[in-house]
């Protein structure tokens, strides 16, 4: 272990060193959907009536969400993204939807959404415009927080474009005191150190204490080199951010793009692996009402989305990068461990990896017993801390798998109940 990942573990034992946005959200990673990386900008709802950005869209998704299991699997926002307000404010200076596109307006369409237990996400921009060239919250801030919580929603994401980037904290700090003040719970999504990383490294400890979550990196494609480049920037980060992510605030990687048209399934199991190590919030942007069942199986994946959701709180990070392959590893309440293995070679065939080569594999003390979860559920049994089992990786793939500590008290009791059960 590298002096770096050393204190990495340490810092991330200790936990986040600054207090979260006190509003009560975001206690476990965000779920739900989000229109931008399938849909993005598309309001030509005359030639394209099922996939422009139209109140139609977010009914259709939120009776796919309740009908096909999405809700309860834990999925609970249904998010819109930009290009859905008119391009003027209205005679009182308040944000107001498309005509056309939203004939019912957003609160139709929150109470619609909430009728169906789900929850409702909107969009905005910390400048004069958003970055489809829409008005913008600068200068707005109060208004237009009133202006979303009286239309009942339940999540902001928003973005830092048209914004002056030295006042960017300031603005971002600003709307997060206004939808404070208007005493509704709205989980607040905010993109300030993506805007600030080209110019200085962000503070962390504000942005904690500011936003619910927050993005650091480029946007998502719908594209395996897309997603490596995240988990590339995220490793090399990871000493700064991965400390800033806890209950109530988490570093947000962008949106899982699987069910759509650029991965494997094997990149799509690498993508949702590595981003339930990461604690990222799961925000899908695909079609749900067309999916592949081999997507939605993954995406609903209840073993997953236990460990996003670990109660823990502690992001992942990457432990070791050896010989194309990578680990990354989260340790889990209970003292249980998540363990992803990728293998970034992306000709050939399989590849073996020694479970016991995985740094964090000390926590099998005197024994341990693991499950793997990708790329198929396997109990892997009782190992010990010089285990030779080997986890085949497909090229571009992920083994994902749980390691449970057995303490020799635990071992004793089992080896008399069930007269030695076998070691591996």
């Amino acid at each position: 272990m590298s002096a770096g990942v050393f204190l990495l573990a340490l810092v991330v034992l200790i936990g986040p060193a600054t207090e979260a946005l006190d509003n009560g959200l975001a206690l476990k990673p965000t779920m739900g959907w989000l229109h931008w990386e399938r849909f993005m900008c598309n309001i030509d709802c005359d030639k394209d009536p099922d996939n422009c950005i139209s109140e139609r869209l977010y009914m259709q998704m939120a009776d796919v969400m309740v009908k096909e299991g999405w809700k309860e699997a834990g999925y609970e926002y249904v998010c819109i993204d930009d290009c859905w307000p008119s391009h003027q404010r209205d005679a009182q200076g308040r944000l107001q939807a498309d005509p056309k596109r939203f004939p019912g307006g957003i609160k139709k369409l929150a109470d619609y959404v909430h009728s169906k237990g789900l929850k409702l996400g909107i969009y905005a921009d910390v400048g004069k415009n958003t970055c489809a060239g829409y008005p913008g919250s600068l200068g707005y801030y109060e208004t237009d927080a009133q202006t979303f919580a009286d239309w009942g929603v339940d999540l902001l994401k928003f973005d830092g474009c048209y914004m002056d980037r030295t006042l960017l904290g300031e603005g971002y700090i600003n709307m997060s005191h206004a939808l404070n003040k208007t005493r509704r719970s709205i989980l607040y999504s905010c993109e300030w150190p993506l805007y600030e990383w080209p110019i200085r490294q962000p503070n962390y400890t504000a942005i904690r204490e500011t936003c619910n979550h927050w993005r650091n990196f480029d946007d998502v494609f719908d594209s395996w080199s897309s997603v490596k480049s995240i988990l590339d920037w995220t490793a090399s980060h990871q000493d700064i951010i991965v400390p800033s992510a806890g209950p109530g605030g988490w570093n947000d990687p962008d949106m899982l793009v699987i069910g759509n048209f650029g991965l494997s399934h094997d990149q799509q199991e690498s993508q949702m692996a590595l981003w339930a190590i990461m604690a990222a919030p799961l925000l899908m942007s695909n079609d749900l009402r067309d999916i592949c069942p081999r997507s939605k199986e993954l995406l609903q994946n209840r073993r997953i989305i236990a460990i996003s959701q670990d109660p823990l709180g502690k992001q992942g990070y990457r432990t070791l990068k050896v010989d194309s392959f990578e680990v990354w590893e989260r340790p889990l309440s209970k003292n249980q461990l998540a363990i992803a293995i990728l293998n970034k070679q992306e000709i050939g065939g399989p590849r073996g990896y020694v479970i016991g080569a995985v740094p964090g594999w000390k926590t099998c003390d005197p024994l341990c017993n693991v499950t793997q979860i990708l790329p198929q559920y396997k109990e892997m049994g009782i190992q010990t801390p010089h285990s030779s089992l080997v986890i085949s990786v497909n090229p571009s793939g992920t083994a994902l798998l749980t390691v449970t500590p057995i303490s020799k008290l635990h071992w004793q009791n089992m080896s008399v109940k069930h007269k030695h059960p076998t070691i591996l």
